[in-house]
This record gives C-alpha cells, structure tokens and sequence, in this order.
C-alpha cells in the first residue's frame, strides 16, 4: 500500500480582496484530513468552480483566516474509515462534498462515502468533475421538491439555462419526464447551447420575459426553477398558473412571497448540501442519486456540461477559474485540473 504524505498541498481563500489580488487565492500546506468512519479520502483529480464558491468567499470578513473552498471533485479513493462499505482503495469516484467541511481545492479530499458516487466510466476526470454539485441539485429539484415522474407533463420554465444547474436540469427534465421546457438565455451562444441541451423553447430574459413566457404557455408555466430570485417574485406571480410550483436555491432577504398566496403557488427551496450537513436519516440518496447519474452519463442519456478545462489545480488556476464564473458570462461548467 502507498503511504500516504503527512501534508498536502492546497488552495486557501483568504478574505475578499478582489480576484486580481494575488491575496484572493493562495497556496498552502495543510496536514492531511483526518477520517471520520464513513469517510474515503479522495486524492483529487479535477475540480469545478460553482457561484457557491463565490458566495462564500465574497461572506468571509477581510480578517478572517484562510478556508478551503470547492464543492466538485473527482478522483480516486487513497483510504477509507473504519466503517465504510461502498468503496475500496482504487476506486475512482466523483462527489460534491458538504458545506460545513473542508472543501475540495486540495491534493486529497476527506468526505462522507453517503455522498460519494462512483465516477462515470467514460467520462475523463475533468468531465465527471463537472457534474457533481449541479446534477444532484438539478435532480432534488425536479424529482424530489417537485416531485416529476417519467410520465410527468405540463411547462417547467428554468431560468438561465446555459448554467450549470440549468445546462444539467434541462436535460433531465428533457429526457427523464415529458414535461414542455422552457429556459432563458440572452446571447446566441448561450441560447443554442440551451437547445443543445434540450429545451423545447428559450426565451430572452432581457426582454419582456413575461410576455415571450405566456406566449408559449397562455395559462401560465406550471413550475419555475429559479436560481436568482431577486426582484423576480412579483414576475413568478403573473407567469406561474394557479397551483403552480417553484424551486428557488438562492435567497432574497427582501422578497416577499404574499404575492404569490392569490393563486395558492407553491415555493419550495432546494440546498443539495441538506442530507450531508444534517445527517439525515436518508444520507445515502445523495449517493445513490450520484450512480444513477453516472449509469446516465455512460449510457449516453446525459452529457457532461464541461465548456472550459483550465490546467494547473493551483490558486493561479482558480483564481482564473473563480473570475469566469464571477463575469456571470460563462457556459456549462468551469474546471480546473491537475
């Protein structure tokens, strides 16, 4: 067996100094995480760069002291805890990892086997890297918040498709249920890269996004999945038929949902982190929901949404990384691999 170094190296975030600032990102040392018994230690291959990771860094005080961020990794398992049974050493593997632990811009990653998968047998590391967090927020959302079945129909407007939960929603709602997608995209690219994905339709949402939403559907959109709701509820009101749904997975401390009460819609908030940051009782769906993406992705049903592989997993590489996703420009997913 190989021995394991007593340190790593790894990317730490150290306040909110602007991306540009050398001092945003920087390289440490780090001793090697410590196993938890359910934990695998993954040695890192290739991470993505989500708005989450922006997030957090942007919430940190300028004092605060250097945190690890990244919440996509693929990889291969170097150890495991005394009491995991899904995996082994060797296996190859892809996760999201969990908010409240040290995240993934590191040479190994320690994390929870419930919320682990096993990585897609014919997609590169970068690619499966790309999946993770996106996939398993995309699938909560469509299957369990709204609860779509494969014989589901209706609309399902999401916002910014060309995304990374967008890019991965879309094509499960398209190809997993019969329900009509609608999404938004403003640029040519973004709009064809959104059909290549699988809408039905894709409307501007610089332009009268109400008016292009009843044109496709007079009644109202039967569910909204939103990533930005800011300013956007009273339009959620007037597109979304009555009984309608939403899923939002970010938050507006000024909004207010009375609005929507007329029409008895229904709001419903989707954090993939939840299972692994309360140790629910059903922990292990994130993993059983990451295999079942896996078997979609190499039978060809789904497609990584990897557009941009940068070399180097250094804080030069996200820094780089971390400033795509920031230009709010960006197509599918970002990835940096060693």
């Amino acid at each position: 067996m190989t021995t394991l170094p007593k340190t790593m190296h790894a990317v730490a975030a150290t306040g909110t100094v602007p991306l540009d600032d050398e001092r945003a990102l920087v390289d440490v040392e780090l001793p090697l995480p410590e196993l938890r018994p359910r934990d695998v230690l993954v040695e890192v291959a290739a991470v993505s760069v989500n708005p989450v990771d922006l997030k957090t860094r942007a919430r940190r005080a300028t004092d605060a002291g250097p945190v690890v961020l990244g919440y996509d990794a693929a990889g291969t398992v170097v150890a495991v805890g005394p009491d995991v049974t899904l995996f082994a050493v060797g296996d190859e593997v892809f996760h999201a990892g969990v908010i409240t632990r040290q995240g993934t811009n590191a040479e190994f990653h320690a994390v929870d086997e419930r919320l682990v998968g096993r990585k897609p047998a014919t997609l590169s590391m970068a690619e499966a890297a790309a999946m993770p967090l996106t996939t398993i927020t995309a699938w909560e959302s469509l299957f369990d918040r709204f609860g779509l079945r494969a014989d589901s129909t209706g609309t399902l407007l999401a916002l910014a498709g060309a995304g990374g939960v967008g890019s991965i929603l879309t094509q499960l709602a398209r190809r997993l249920t019969a329900v009509d997608v609608i999404t938004t995209a403003s640029r040519p690219e973004t709009q064809e890269w959104s059909r290549r994905m699988g809408a039905h339709h894709v409307v501007d949402h610089h332009g009268d996004l109400a008016a292009s939403v009843l044109a496709i559907a007079p009644g109202g959109v039967d569910r909204v999945f939103t990533p930005s709701t800011a300013d956007r509820v009273p339009l959620f009101a007037e597109i979304v038929r009555p009984f309608g749904e939403i899923v939002a997975i970010d938050e507006d401390p000024d909004m207010d949902l009375r609005v929507l009460k007329g029409k008895s819609i229904a709001w419903h908030w989707e954090s993939m982190f939840t299972r692994g940051v309360y140790e629910t009782p059903d922990m292990i769906g994130q993993h059983d929901l990451l295999d079942a993406a896996a078997g979609l992705l190499d039978d060809g049903t789904l497609v990584t949404t990897l557009t941009r592989e940068i070399s180097g997993l250094d804080a030069a590489g996200l820094r780089q990384a971390h400033a795509i996703v920031a230009s709010g420009r960006s197509i599918g997913k970002v990835v940096v691999a060693r």
